[in-house]
């Protein structure tokens, strides 16, 4: 679980990448346009820009580069032609980039043209809640420390945080351990260490914590309907605490998005 320093240069460098590739995202007006097509600018961009493999392709068998998750989708949602971005929608993007042989791993949830104020709000207390998370990043820290920062903030603001799907040891390998919960208590888990390097990925509900799986056996929605955010870091465990490895130059950290 531990990495080298010229393991974490390169895992550096493919999170860098990564965040280039949400920044095309940022700039892009999404309303009126397909997942699938944002799945296919998002390959081009992987490919022949960066000069790197999406590494979530022919992973499992799954034939896209990203997840596309609309609204009441938790995650995994697949990209579609027929799926196009409206106004007032919420997606959130998940993907992976593979560079020199190693993996990063980000997500971001995008407010799609004009949001009603009660997504805006999942959506920005769910990004407030990951970065909860990042900050109880630390050497000698637990990993219930990160989940239950989460849950916390998660619980105040009157959600619920999805159980099923955690974040990741990373490398290498997409997923690797330890296994990150974003719910538990303080003190508890396995200690942190420098050189770790893992996701912090909250899925975060509007209504219950309970999820399905739709019969593509990908989808997973929320089974109340409700809306449901995520947002998506890879971090490295530092001497000094954490760094993020797929921060974006011009992200505002746990301010508003």
């Amino acid at each position: 679980m531990t990495k080298q320093p010229e393991e974490l240069a390169l895992l550096a460098e493919s999170g860098r990448l990564l965040a280039s590739v949400f920044g095309m995202l940022d700039r892009t007006a999404l309303v009126g346009i397909s997942t699938l097509h944002i799945n296919e600018m998002v390959e081009r961009f992987i490919v022949h820009d960066l000069q790197a493999r999406p590494a979530s392709k022919g992973q499992y068998g799954y034939g896209f580069v990203l997840n596309s998750s609309v609204n009441n989708v938790v995650c995994h949602g697949v990209p579609s032609q027929s799926l196009v971005l409206r106004d007032g929608d919420i997606v959130n993007f998940d993907i992976t980039l593979e560079k020199n042989g190693y993996i990063a791993d980000s997500s971001k949830t995008y407010l799609v043209g004009e949001v009603n104020p009660a997504a805006k709000r999942l959506v920005q207390t769910t990004y407030e809640a990951m970065w909860m998370g990042i900050r109880a990043v630390r050497p000698g820290a637990r990993l219930g420390d990160i989940g239950w920062a989460i849950e916390r903030h998660a619980k105040r603001n009157g959600y619920s945080v999805v159980h099923e799907y955690c974040g990741h040891g990373i490398g290498r390998e997409m997923h690797e351990a330890p296994q990150v919960l974003h719910f538990g208590k303080p003190g508890t888990g396995l200690a942190l260490r420098e050189g770790m390097v893992f996701t912090i990925e909250p899925m975060i509900n509007r209504g219950r914590r309970s999820v399905r799986t739709e019969a593509d056996s990908w989808t997973v929605v929320t089974r109340d309907g409700s809306l449901s955010a995520q947002f998506e870091h890879t971090v490295a465990v530092t001497a000094s605490g954490v760094s993020v490895l797929t921060l974006r130059p011009d992200e505002p950290g746990s301010g508003p998005i």
